[in-house]
């Protein structure tokens, strides 16, 4: 154990415009210390797999504009293949490594964050969960915000800022396409029965659910930082209890 009461990786997973983002920004904006002390989180390394994924449209963008052919999506901008989306878990786990390497002190004081979704239609969290680098899931703690469909649609619809399509706070996603692929989810086939921890490759993994149905992250005032205390302080004895 470290002698900073952090967590080394927290993994915040949902459905697209659950609130992810925002509970990120708002611990990147909470002083360190007041950090340390409410959330556990130390100083902050994140890895969202979003500007990977965004940086292949853009690639295919270009090619097409060359006359070349796209190398990762259709003109629909849906993957031509689907083990693409195990491909960007595997890139966090390369850009963790990299972290790791690169990082002075980051097992000892940092927190890396990491943010992904998933749906069924692409294999849901059960096939991300079997790309996840072991070395990450063995320092890992995981944060799900609960969200209905209807929920993340509104939510998506909200924050969409068509001059920003690429900014992790503003993207989105046209309706047809966000149903196809987040409308059904895998979360509670996951965790089971178990409500404390999801075993992942044999590692035992602590959990919490975030409840975000009243949307207390929009804002990212007091009542948000009310809430992710108590769950993360909840997470945290069940992090101390994961061996």
């Amino acid at each position: 154990m470290n002698s900073i009461e952090k967590f080394d990786v927290l993994i915040l997973i949902a459905r697209p415009a659950a609130g992810k983002s925002e509970v990120i920004d708002y611990l990147k904006r909470t002083p360190l210390e007041e950090r340390l002390q409410r959330f556990h989180v130390g100083k902050i390394e994140e890895i969202d797999d979003f500007p990977m994924l965004w940086t292949w449209f853009e690639e295919d963008a270009l090619l097409e504009r060359m006359g070349y052919p796209r190398l990762h999506t259709d003109a629909d901008g849906y993957f031509l293949h689907n083990h693409y989306w195990n491909l960007l878990i595997e890139r966090i786990g390369l850009e963790y490594q990299k972290k790791r390497r690169d990082v002075p002190a980051l097992d000892a004081e940092y927190t890396t964050l990491v943010e992904f979704s998933r749906g069924k239609e692409h294999g849901g969290y059960k096939s991300a969960f079997q790309h996840l680098l072991p070395e990450m899931i063995e320092r890992a703690a995981m944060l799900y915000l609960d969200v209905s469909w209807e929920e993340s649609l509104r939510k998506n619809r909200k924050r969409f800022n068509p001059d920003k399509p690429d900014s992790i706070l503003e993207h989105g996603l046209p309706d047809d396409k966000l149903e196809r692929l987040y409308r059904e989810v895998d979360w509670d086939e996951i965790r089971g029965g178990d409500p404390a921890f999801l075993n992942i490759q044999g590692y035992k993994v602590p959990y919490v659910v975030f409840d975000n149905s009243d949307d207390v992250t929009t804002e990212r005032g007091d009542a948000l930082g009310e809430r992710l205390e108590m769950v993360t302080q909840v997470l945290w004895e069940r992090y101390r209890l994961r061996s």
